[in-house]
């Protein structure tokens, strides 16, 4: 009798299929356990160069990245030796689905499939320059940053990446507007909260910083952009590549989220905060008095372990992939009702996946009212949390919002 496939192997086989078959996307290693601490992450995309096609790898650090390529069959040899090794969570993206492999420390390991809706769909590179984009395929900083070539087309590899730019400006555009910091007359006629006042927007955590710039170049010289980035050495690169682009009312600091302050802004943009960054994120916007924040919330943790199951879902949530989820849902809809409660008018929806991670959903609010006027709202809010047994939240905390 033939033995059944394990779970390591059937995600093994669907990524060698996916590299013969040229449907692989991306795969993204995580959760390390080697001995560099340094390093965080592992993001594998195929390239094709003049020596053929290749996988390219790029090993993200805490304080750089590295990126090397190797020929497919060597390529496919050192991921295998990694996964359950050195990482211990893979993500491999097809066109067809998406594929997530959990390694235990046990030696046991979890396989989860889902629908094309989370996996990003590869795109001939070489049409995006015909399209009508919010941010000009041929802008300077584009190429400086590796986005596009001197034709003005994506990189290898970096299609994605561009698309993810275009929608995040044309959403950012339709935002701004709503929010009244935006004219709809002149889509760069910004009309600030004070006639000697620039508009000014933080993104935290903003990484290689390409929202950042196509926010500083989509809005103009009226609005003061800052991004926020933890790395040094990145902050100082996209300064230099600010300076070197005219954008003289770009800037970036190195920091954190939780510790950087920030005085007056108007808008907050924090995308993939891990966990409680994001309500640390949010929570800067709102004491910055912003009219209008995006996030796009990450690896929401902090609720898990206080997820008490009501009767009626105790047979369902005794699945971890389920508690996964229903963390996730409590987090973001406790969030959403918070922003409202604080004031705000909120959105959530799907975005455009990202380069870096499955995770999809964004979440905007534009400032409405003054905050705690919904007495009714503070108790769903507490019935929420009290039905998921949720005793403590971070952003509740920074509101001063008893959830009990």
């Amino acid at each position: 009798m033939t033995a059944t496939p394990s779970a390591r192997d059937k995600f093994l086989s669907l990524l060698r299929s996916s590299v013969q078959d040229g449907t692989l996307v991306k795969l993204t290693l995580g959760k390390h356990r080697g001995t560099d601490a340094t390093l965080q992450n592992l993001f594998v995309r195929p390239v094709t160069l003049k020596a053929g096609p290749q996988l390219s790898f790029t090993w993200r650090h805490a304080t750089r990245d590295i990126t090397k390529n190797h020929p497919p069959a060597d390529a496919l040899k050192q991921i295998e030796a990694l996964i359950g090794g050195d990482f211990l969570d893979a993500h491999l993206f097809t066109p067809a689905q998406t594929a997530q492999l959990e390694s235990r420390a046990d030696g046991t390991a979890r396989l989860s499939l889902k629908t094309a809706i989370a996996a990003p769909a590869p795109v001939a590179e070489g049409h995006d320059r015909a399209k009508d984009h919010p941010v000009p395929a041929d802008a300077p900083w584009l190429r400086a940053l590796g986005v596009t070539n001197d034709r003005g087309q994506p990189r290898e590899g970096m299609a994605a990446k561009f698309r993810q730019i275009q929608k995040f400006t044309e959403l950012a555009d339709h935002l701004l507007v709503e929010a009244g910091l935006l004219s709809t007359g002149d889509e760069a006629d910004v009309s600030p909260p004070a006639p000697d006042q620039p508009l000014r927007i933080a993104d935290m955590g903003c990484g290689k910083g390409y929202l950042t710039f196509a926010l500083a170049a989509h809005i103009g010289p009226r609005a003061e952009i800052t991004g926020i980035e933890f790395r040094p050495e990145l902050a100082a690169l996209c300064n230099r590549h600010a300076r070197d682009n005219g954008l003289a009312h770009l800037n970036f600091i190195a920091g954190d989220i939780a510790t950087t302050a920030l005085d007056r802004l108007d808008g907050l943009v924090a995308l993939h905060a891990c966990d409680t960054a994001t309500d640390d994120a949010l929570a800067k916007g709102l004491a910055a008095g912003a009219r209008l924040l995006i996030v796009s919330p990450c690896c929401q943790k902090e609720l898990r372990p206080q997820l008490t199951a009501p009767a009626v879902l105790a047979d369902a949530l005794r699945h971890g992939i389920f508690q996964e989820r229903q963390a996730e849902f409590v987090t973001d809809a406790l969030r959403a009702m918070l922003l409202e409660w604080a004031g705000y008018r909120t959105k959530v929806f799907e975005f455009i996946s990202t380069e870096h991670t499955a995770k999809n959903l964004m979440l905007t609010a534009i400032k409405a009212r003054p905050r705690g006027v919904d007495e009714a709202l503070a108790g769903r809010i507490r019935a929420l949390a009290a039905f998921y047994g949720i005793r403590r939240q971070r952003l509740a905390e920074h509101l001063d919002f008893p959830l009990a």
